[in-house]
């Protein structure tokens, strides 16, 4: 134990293998306790070093988390973005490297101005909080980067029914609180009465967890829709090349022409990979088809308006045609695939920041939904299902959940997979079903319980049919948000502050 807290860089190495451990508690791996493992490794590992000596090892756990489970970064640089071997590598480490002050400053702040170690208790409160705070942060920050989340390693496991009552947060805090209490139980063993609050307060969330596992916080509003997702798995070499436009836009129409007849015909993000003013009559035509089945047809396209000063701006959109209505406009952009930062700098410097269609333009957030068969649809464009409060906010006033993605850029990494579990998460943080189309995988539909009814394997082309069930009624965290758990945070927070100011 004393070589995992001590200072010096043997423990520092323990915590970017820790960081890296959190990779395999999550998808594609699932091995759920050893996230339990790396927060432990972690809150240990930040016992007993200096404020300065937190911070490296912080960051050093923020190294080997996100060095880990953001690999697939690199395939977006080096496959699709043009970028030699050696200079993906270095983008990415410089990527990996910012990334991990995420954990850095927590680790500081832990440290110096929150640590209770004569105060085991309080201190396992504490620390669950901090951790709280991290990830929220860190998925509200400079736009956010709300991946890799403690949270979703529970998706199948004893403390999943905690997600639909404070969200992924709440199963985070839940998870950071549990192992602090373990940590420290031995230091309780001459204090019975706090020994028994610790054993309550461990015992109690796994209790609840596993008693709302299967707890049905919303009910049907309407009769099963039968859903069509198409899944064209078309490269991403050839998905914005004008000579296989055409090619393209026949592979979806004559999918669609030959599928069977059902409520909702859904295709994936930029399915049509042009202009919406240019495909008007591609469109009606899908339109006018879909409207004689009686069916609406949802597709991902790009459009552009003229702003009020004269400009086009550029939307990554998604549009309803036949028995529907709509149009929604992306608002969580993703640096450098959808928008450059800095674009006057960087333009131009490598081809990975100048990729097709990187110049969106953010979308307003007071949207309507979209409307299909008589019921409302929360869209999500691929990274939008990722930000557990911004889904929450279209979720509230929906039926149904619908992400459309074009998860091609990553190739076969274990993004996509991830991608999908945290659109998992979503749907049973709401109590709704959930359709998700891709280009490439993995399409699937996702039941109020975050269970994969039915699914197309990744990298084949096909057509998933199977039904969902409008919903209605709130779940808790739709109600409340993470309103309730933030309170609770701020003042376990403020409390170890202040105590160990009067301690000092």
């Amino acid at each position: 134990m004393r070589w995992i807290t001590r200072p010096g860089w043997p423990g520092n190495l323990l915590a970017v293998a820790a960081g890296g451990l959190t990779t395999l508690a999550l998808a594609p791996f699932d091995i759920w306790p050893l996230a339990m493992v790396a927060i432990a490794l972690f809150y240990l590992g930040l016992r007993d070093v200096s404020p300065r000596q937190a911070l490296v090892r912080g960051w050093c756990f923020g190294f080997g988390l996100f060095g880990a489970g953001t690999s697939w970064i690199y395939v977006s640089i080096n496959t699709y973005g043009g970028a030699s071997a050696l200079l993906a590598g270095l983008l990415m480490l410089l990527f990996i490297a910012l990334i991990a002050l995420f954990f850095a400053l927590p680790a500081w702040l832990w440290a110096r101005w929150l640590r209770r170690s004569e105060r085991p208790l309080a201190d396992a409160l504490a620390f669950a909080a901090l951790w709280v705070l991290q990830e929220t942060f860190r998925g509200w920050f400079l736009t956010g980067f709300p991946w890799l989340y403690s949270g979703y390693s529970q998706l199948d496991g004893p403390l999943a029914g905690l997600a639909p009552v404070g969200g992924v947060w709440l199963v985070s805090f839940a998870l950071a609180l549990s192992v602090a209490l373990l940590c420290n139980l031995p230091r309780l063993r001459n204090q019975p009465s706090l020994l028994a609050a610790a054993v309550v307060l461990l015992l109690g969330p796994w209790a609840a967890g596993l008693a709302l596992k299967d707890h049905a916080w919303t009910s049907p509003s309407g009769n099963p829709l039968t859903v069509a997702a198409l899944q064209g798995n078309v490269e991403q070499m050839l998905k914005w090349d004008p000579a296989h436009l055409n090619a393209q836009l026949a592979l979806y129409r004559d999918m669609t022409f030959r599928s069977q007849p059902v409520d909702l015909i859904v295709w994936p993000e930029t399915a049509v990979p042009v202009l919406k003013e240019m495909a008007e009559g591609y469109l009606s035509m899908m339109g006018n088809f879909a409207g004689e089945r009686r069916s609406a047809l949802i597709t991902g396209v790009p459009v552009r308006e003229l702003s009020g000063r004269g400009e086009y701006r550029y939307y990554n959109a998604i549009t309803v045609t036949g028995e529907g209505d709509g149009t929604y406009f992306k608002q969580k952009l993703v640096p450098f695939g959808e928008y450059v930062p800095l674009q006057d700098l960087l333009r131009g410097l490598i081809e990975f920041f100048n990729l097709p269609m990187s110049d969106f333009a953010r979308g307003p957030n007071d949207q309507a939904l979209l409307q299909a068969k008589g019921y409302q649809i929360a869209p999500y464009i691929c990274y939008e299902v990722v930000y557990p409060e911004f889904a929450a906010s279209l979720a509230a006033r929906s039926d149904l959940l619908l992400t459309v993605s074009n998860d091609t850029w990553f190739g076969t990494s274990i993004g996509p997979l991830q991608h999908l579990q945290m659109a998992q998460m979503r749907a049973l943080e709401a109590g709704r079903w959930m359709i998700r189309a891709t280009n490439n995988g993995v399409t699937a539909l996702i039941d109020p319980y975050g269970r994969i009814t039915r699914q197309i394997p990744q990298f084949e082309r096909g057509v998933l049919y199977g039904e969902v069930v409008p919903m209605h009624h709130l779940t808790p965290y739709l109600r409340w948000r993470s309103w309730p758990l933030g309170i609770v945070c701020a003042v376990l927070l403020g409390w170890a502050f202040i105590t160990r100011r009067k301690a000092a």
